[in-house]
């Protein structure tokens, strides 16, 4: 029994797109969407690329029916609404299938019938934020990284109609996405528009109410990476359908890996649930062609710093870590032998010349070198110092660059092509071509031909020359040749009625690709409380206006817009308190310091923590 098309959900990995080129790799690799920013209003601004650019972006992930995300997810001024609203129209007219929206004076501009999606920004945790978008118009969310698997299947069967989007791997961020303003209280350079300068990636000393150091220059707030490829079956059960990669500042080697990983996991978890039980297996990707790889992705050999499934299965150990904001890549062995400019490793990893290692000393202090040589079981070091003779045997050592893995991604390392079937046949005073993809689109050519006996078989080259869908996004799974008699064909005319073909089902593709759809707003939506404080982060009067409309009539400013004194500046649901083992509430000891806590930055400003542990959320202020 087959599973109706109306029963089937659709699914999609989204990935992350630097640039163009990013975005094209990403599709290449098995994405299908990416997300971009465009040359203003995106949350990453080091981050931006031209319309021009995403339009040709558009048009390369449009032949696979994947689409094309633009963020457009700052707060704005109010001198800059105009613009915004012009570039949203450019991005439509680019083909871009979706912006990412946070500030809601959008929804007061003159916008066209593209689909909004609700940007991660927007802090959404709660059904009731969650169905107050969908009836504002926007057709998906982007829910808070630190929910769980539980708290996303609550938002689903309560919100069913709402696509959910949640990130599945990539850098975290210690503060709840659109409530820290930690960057922009120590440095002007606001998160919410797209300038953060890391302040959570800087290290710490841990104070006591007494002044007492705790922990000393320690990255207390840089949690590790995420990575949740080990449970996307459970994420597409809860309600997920589309899984977000971060990295729009990452290379295209990182995306080309990380992308292929996760593709080629869900691909088989589909597979699987297929093969086991059609009627539990409704998912689809959204966007077609077979990938083939010249690598084996591994997600350990991309940049990160250790990796969490964060919040996903609740409160446990492992979320974070005091060590390093820096790449520690994967777990190669331990060290054996050292001496001064080479080590030996204990373990079954091969080495190559231009590898990357590295390893934590005894205070936590991460140390790097790369490989000059490998002889003889030993790796001879570039810094050819004293320092790795000083390595203590059975030290972990970890690989944060594989030289030969990155080498291979930076060629052509995958192939995407939809499979398409052919049929060759006679017709009356010629001969026709009809060429069906598996989207249930099909085209039919043909071409004026005299019919000639001919001397030899024609199926074989009739096979051959229509398989040569080579330089196409196209790749013949099946040619069937069907004429009355076995009439002389020549190749010309094959290469002839085989680009045709090509040409005719691009555009009948183009013309029946399925777009996502703007989702109509609702008359008198009620915005779920009577007041919004900074917090809120309206920084102009179009979003005033909004919230004004929707049941809330006080509306404060942006912290951005006015700094306000003795606020909170970073809102976690990671816990210090709890990372050290003096959480009661979660099996830990009483804490042998006394409270209120700070931390104390490496310029001498301190930082107050509060533990608003029945909400499990740690709050920073600054003193």
């Amino acid at each position: 029994m087959e599973v109706p098309d109306s029963c089937q959900k659709r699914i999609e990995l989204l990935a992350p797109a630097r640039n163009r080129e990013c975005g094209i790799e990403a599709i290449k690799h098995g994405a299908d969407a990416v997300y971009i920013g465009a040359a203003r209003f995106g949350a990453r601004a080091a981050a931006g690329n031209s319309v021009e650019d995403i339009a040709e972006l558009a048009r390369f992930a449009h032949l696979y029916y994947a689409r094309v995300y633009v963020t457009v997810n700052t707060i704005l001024k109010d001198s800059e609404l105009a613009d915004t609203e012009a570039l949203i129209w450019d991005l439509y007219r680019a083909g871009v299938d979706a912006i990412l929206v946070q500030d809601m004076a959008i929804l007061r501009m003159n916008l066209p019938s593209i689909a909004l999606h609700a940007s991660t920004q927007m802090d959404i945790r709660s059904v009731e934020k969650v169905r107050f978008l969908a009836d504002c118009g926007f057709s998906r969310v982007v829910l808070a990284r630190e929910l769980s698997l539980d708290e996303i299947r609550n938002i689903h069967e309560a919100c069913p109609g709402v696509e959910l989007e949640c990130f599945v791997h990539g850098a975290l961020c210690v503060s709840y996405s659109g409530q820290c303003y930690a960057s922009e209280c120590c440095f002007g350079r606001s998160a919410n528009r797209g300038e953060c300068a890391q302040f959570c990636r800087l290290p710490f000393d841990l104070l006591d109410a007494d002044g007492k150091v705790v922990v000393r220059g320690k990255h207390l707030l840089s949690l590790k990476d995420m990575c949740r490829i080990d449970s996307l079956e459970e994420m597409l059960d809860a309600g997920v359908v589309s899984f977000k990669i971060e990295g729009r500042l990452k290379e295209a080697g990182y995306v080309k890996n990380v992308t292929a990983a996760y593709s080629r996991r869900l691909d088989e978890i589909i597979a699987r649930r297929s093969a086991a039980n059609v009627e539990s297996a409704p998912f689809v990707r959204i966007s077609s062609g077979n990938v083939s790889y010249t690598f084996h992705p591994d997600v350990s050999k991309s940049f990160n710093r250790g990796f969490t499934d964060y919040f996903l299965h609740g409160r446990t150990n492992g979320i974070w870590s005091f060590d390093t904001p820096k790449s520690i890549g994967a777990p190669v062995g331990r060290v054996g032998h050292s001496g001064q400019g080479w080590l030996t490793v204990k373990g079954t990893a091969e080495f190559h010349n231009g590898d990357g290692l590295c390893y934590f000393d005894a205070d936590g202090n991460l140390h790097g070198f790369r490989v000059n040589r490998v002889e003889n079981g030993r790796i001879f070091l570039f810094d050819g110092g004293q320092e790795s003779a000083d390595i203590p045997e059975n030290t972990p050592l970890y690989r944060n660059l594989d030289y030969e893995f990155d080498r291979t991604l930076s060629k052509e390392s995958a192939y995407r092509r939809i499979p398409v079937s052919i049929v060759f046949r006679d017709c009356e005073g010629g001969f026709q071509v009809l060429m069906s993809d598996g989207d249930g689109n099909s085209v039919s050519v043909q071409t004026d031909f005299e019919h000639q006996t001919a001397r030899n078989s024609q199926t074989a080259n009739i096979r051959a020359q229509l398989s040569k869908l080579g330089g196409t996004v196209f790749a013949a799974s099946e040619v069937s040749v069907q004429m009355s008699a076995d009439w002389f064909v020549p190749s010309s005319l094959l290469s002839e009625l085989r680009r045709m073909a090509v040409d005719a089902l691009i555009s009948k593709r183009d013309e029946c690709r399925p777009c996502p759809e703007r989702r109509p707003a609702m008359p008198d939506v009620q915005y779920p409380s009577e007041r919004l404080s900074y917090l809120g982060n309206v920084m102009n009067a179009g979003a005033r206006s909004f919230y004004h409309d929707h049941g809330v009539p006080e509306v404060a400013d942006a912290y951005e817009k006015q700094h306000v004194k003795g606020a909170d500046i970073m809102f976690c649901r990671h816990c210090i308190r709890f990372a050290m083992g003096w959480c009661v509430r979660n099996g830990g000891t009483p804490s042998p310091y006394r409270e209120p806590y700070s931390l104390r930055s490496s310029d001498g400003r301190q930082f107050t923590l509060h533990f608003g542990c029945p909400h499990c959320i740690m709050t920073l202020k600054p003193e």
